[in-house]
């Protein structure tokens, strides 16, 4: 090695992030997931045992999956590949099956592939893994921040253990940091920082569980701030809220956490807690959510969850929404929470929900029953000669505006699919529908 690539390779370390610098050496430094690495856990025992089976880490960004990756890989003297499913197609996986072939040839060494975001495979790049995996050349290790159960095939996902990781604790993240501001040789322990505590638990609080953003943060304060006298460098709360930009809700549009916080919202709304429905609401919206999303799901719970226990709450949904289509953001977000907290206080009842799905299921079931004749109309002679209309009974004639009468075809008389409650409206709905199937019986 020349002067001049050592220079370039010193540069380049000297460059690299904070958050890449502090990345643990081995497992005794690793921070956090006690039940996923912690003493006497599945993955210490196989570590200590060299007996390392494939798996898929599944957790949130920051919590520790390429970094035990990579110390899986060290403690057990493996040949370790960070294999990266945004940048790399099938060509690239062949290559790296004929490395591990050579490794396994030339050094008897196994072969661990880390897969970032594995997710992000489509079908036939997880198939080019399949057979590798189940003969045992290589040792996948893939990592996810969405839900494997729907974005593994399940092939694969039989032949690997699903590792859960959670967001750092707090402690752990203050953890971090308190290391990061005292290591001299990786870290900031050279620059001699001086926080206040009140920074140091905003340092924490924007974090959220993730130690890169909680170490890029503290890596952009410390450039950011100038030096006061004597060197020392003091970071206050102040100091800290003007260097750094808010942090992005957790939010992905198209992702796992996407469903989460609509179906929280949605369970909500279904619970009768206006409070947590408008929490979730404002998570969404927050967070960049199309409002007229959210706007349609609430059209579609006021059918589904309420119905005619309250026929205005449908009203109440869709004017919401035409609100907000008319006021725009961030006017109109208030009559989406308005809806909300409307369907959230609203009296309750699937009955149209459960009476749609039974008459579905029983249309599969029977097929395409006739109408009955004297419910057919009959326009022309000769279906009044071959009895359409005949001996049907004009609602209107008759005391009450109802008369017994079967409208059902034949073969499903009497079958009952709207079996509305007790509340609300529905009440009184159901104290009418009593009295007329009565008098057709």
């Amino acid at each position: 090695m020349d002067l001049f690539e050592y220079r370039a390779q010193k540069a380049a370390a000297a460059s690299r992030p904070l958050a890449e610098k502090m990345r643990p050496q081995n497992l005794d430094e690793f921070t956090g997931q006690k039940n996923a690495v912690g003493k006497g856990s599945l993955i210490r025992h196989a570590i200590e045992k060299d007996r390392i089976f494939s798996m898929i880490f599944w957790g949130p960004p920051g919590c520790g999956k390429t970094t035990l990756a990579r110390l899986i890989a060290n403690e057990t003297g493996s040949y370790f590949v960070h294999f990266s499913a945004v940048l790399s197609g099938v060509k690239e996986i062949r290559s790296v099956i004929e490395d591990a072939k050579n490794q396994q040839k030339l050094y008897q060494k196994r072969t661990i592939l880390f897969v970032d975001e594995i997710h992000r495979f489509n079908k036939a790049q997880q198939d080019a893994f399949l057979h590798h995996v189940e003969s045992g050349l290589i040792t996948l290790i893939g990592a996810t921040t969405e839900n494997p159960s729907f974005e593994v095939i399940p092939p694969l996902l039989s032949r690997c253990r699903i590792i859960i990781f959670k967001a750092l604790s707090s402690d752990d993240i203050a953890e971090i940091i308190d290391r990061s501001l005292k290591d001299k040789k990786n870290g900031l322990g050279n620059l001699n920082l001086d926080f206040d505590q009140e920074a140091i638990t905003y340092l924490i609080d924007i974090a959220e569980g993730d130690a890169r953003v909680a170490l890029n943060s503290l890596e952009l304060a410390a450039t950011l701030l100038m030096p006061e006298k004597e060197g020392s460098r003091r970071i206050s709360l102040q100091n800290l809220k003007n260097a750094l930009q808010k942090k992005a809700l957790i939010y992905d549009k198209s992702g796992e956490e996407h469903y989460n916080l609509i179906s929280a919202f949605h369970k909500s709304l279904r619970g009768s807690d206006p409070d947590a429905a408008i929490y979730w609401l404002e998570r969404m919206l927050l967070a960049g959510e199309n409002p007229l999303y959210v706007a349609r799901r609430m059209v579609r719970f006021a059918s589904e969850d309420v119905g005619n226990a309250d026929p205005y709450a449908l009203g109440v949904a869709l004017n919401a929404m035409e609100a907000f289509k008319f006021l725009g953001c961030p006017e109109g977000e208030l009559a989406l929470t308005q809806a909300a907290v409307y369907l959230a206080t609203a009296p309750k009842s699937n009955s149209i929900y459960v009476s749609s799905k039974m008459v579905k299921k029983e249309i599969k079931s029977s097929g395409s029953q006739p109408v009955p004749l004297h419910i057919r109309n009959a326009p022309t002679d000769l279906m009044k000669n071959i009895g359409y209309g005949k001996d049907y009974k004009y609602a209107h004639d008759y005391k009450e505006g109802f008369t017994p009468q079967d409208y059902l075809p034949e073969k499903l008389h009497g079958r009952i699919y709207y079996s509305p409650t007790d509340r609300g409206y529905e009440k009184i709905i159901k104290q009418r529908l009593e009295k007329w199937r009565k008098l057709r019986k």
